[in-house]
């Protein structure tokens, strides 16, 4: 586990969704821009059409039917804006950004699978880590300890003759 490799990690995190926030943003941002202006020609447009076509339909056939197509037409026209406006976004730069997004998250979660197993081990066997840092230096002053006290050959020697004599 490395803190470089998971920062880097989460700042590529972090660009991506900006980018792919970007990106749906401006799709919202363009679709209701093209809902307003689509609804501001739809209201002047068909305040004319309808003038007319009201006015037309007046001399052919009575009034209520003449108004009652009118409705008719001016509720196709808005379905098709409505379906025009709520497409889905389409566009190489959000593909790639939830591809970089996707392995971001891949390697992130790899780099925390290895920190809990790191952590798992600390935790479940605390002493494994502190065994060695404490026998090793405690068995080199044993062995320094009893290197420096313990008897040599010429100390075996004269303990020996001054034994001897003695008796």
């Amino acid at each position: 586990m490395d803190t470089e490799n998971i920062a880097k990690h989460l700042r590529l995190l972090w660009r991506t969704d900006r980018v792919i926030a970007d990106i749906r943003l401006r799709h919202l941002l363009v679709g209701l821009g093209l809902r307003a202006f689509a609804a501001l020609i739809a209201v002047f447009g068909l305040l004319m059409l309808e003038l007319a076509a009201y006015l037309a339909l007046v001399q052919i056939t009575s009034a209520v039917v003449a108004a009652a197509s009118l409705g008719a037409c001016n509720f196709v026209i808005a379905a098709i804006l409505l379906a025009v406006a709520a497409r889905a976004p389409s566009g190489r730069e959000l593909e790639l950004a939830s591809e970089i997004h996707s392995s971001s998250m891949d390697a992130l979660q790899l780099e925390a699978r290895s920190l809990q197993s790191q952590i798992s081990s600390v935790i479940n066997h605390p002493l494994n880590r502190l065994i060695p840092l404490l026998i090793v230096p405690f068995m080199t002053f044993i062995i320094k300890t009893l290197r420096s006290h313990g008897p040599t050959e010429g100390d075996t020697a004269s303990s020996s003759t001054s034994d001897a004599r003695a008796t």
